[in-house]
């Protein structure tokens, strides 16, 4: 028995395919600012994730006035309260600067162990928005502390600006390898390879590797007393 034209038409018709659901969009990112900065071997996103919800709670600030203090949008800070981002060594800082406590403060898990081996090949790096500039914590972040220590490594003919931290806070640095231009409230310091500075870093500073080899510093973070 011969096909029907309307039966011709139906078999003539391509298979319907199912369509694939749109992937979420990506998580919003801070206007203007920097992207996620942590080592991909870091388990810090929790961690700051938590610290984060923890002293803006005992402060008993909302994430509208957290934003206004610290110029980190409500956004960005509900992204990194959820352990959906996390902030650049720029943005620690402001959010440290807006709670009252010190950086690492927002790294730190509660651990007391007597002594504390920290290797290299699990160290806790973060990461500026470009790659160029690298801070290693060289302490166990286990509690805020009055005195923090880094390693800081900056790639050649680049340079890395740097907010006010609060009031009080010191930087001693020296410079191992290489060499690096420190500038503090437009005064500039050139240092060599063996060179050391303290200055007074609660106003805006720059480190710049005028170099055309990485520049590595080892850094001392004073913070004054807080009540």
């Amino acid at each position: 028995m011969a096909d029907t034209p309307s039966v011709k038409a139906r078999r003539a018709q391509p298979p319907v395919r199912p369509t694939a659901a749109e992937p979420p969009p990506p998580p919003a990112s801070e206007p203007g600012g920097d992207d996620p900065a942590l080592d991909e071997s870091s388990d810090l996103t929790p961690v700051v994730a938590s610290n984060l919800k923890r002293f803006r709670a005992e402060r008993g600030l909302s994430l509208e006035r957290l934003a206004k203090a610290s110029g980190v949008s409500r956004a960005m800070l509900g992204q990194i309260e959820l352990g959906q981002s996390t902030p650049t060594i720029n943005v620690l800082w402001k959010i440290a600067r807006a709670l009252g406590v010190p950086f690492s403060a927002l790294m730190s898990q509660a651990t007391s162990p007597v002594t504390t081996v920290m290797q290299a090949s699990h160290a806790r790096i973060l990461r500026s928005r470009n790659g160029e500039f690298s801070s290693r914590a060289l302490f166990p972040m286990d509690r805020p502390r009055n005195v923090e220590f880094y390693e800081l490594r900056l790639a050649p003919r680049s340079v890395e600006h740097a907010d006010a931290h609060a009031p009080g806070t010191a930087e001693n640095l020296i410079v191992t390898e290489g060499s690096v231009e420190i500038t503090v409230s437009g005064e500039r310091r050139l240092l060599e390879t063996g060179d050391a500075i303290l200055f007074e870093a609660d106003s805006p500073h720059s480190y710049r590797n005028p170099g055309s080899s990485e520049a590595v510093m080892y850094l001392v973070m004073t913070y004054g007393s807080r009540g």
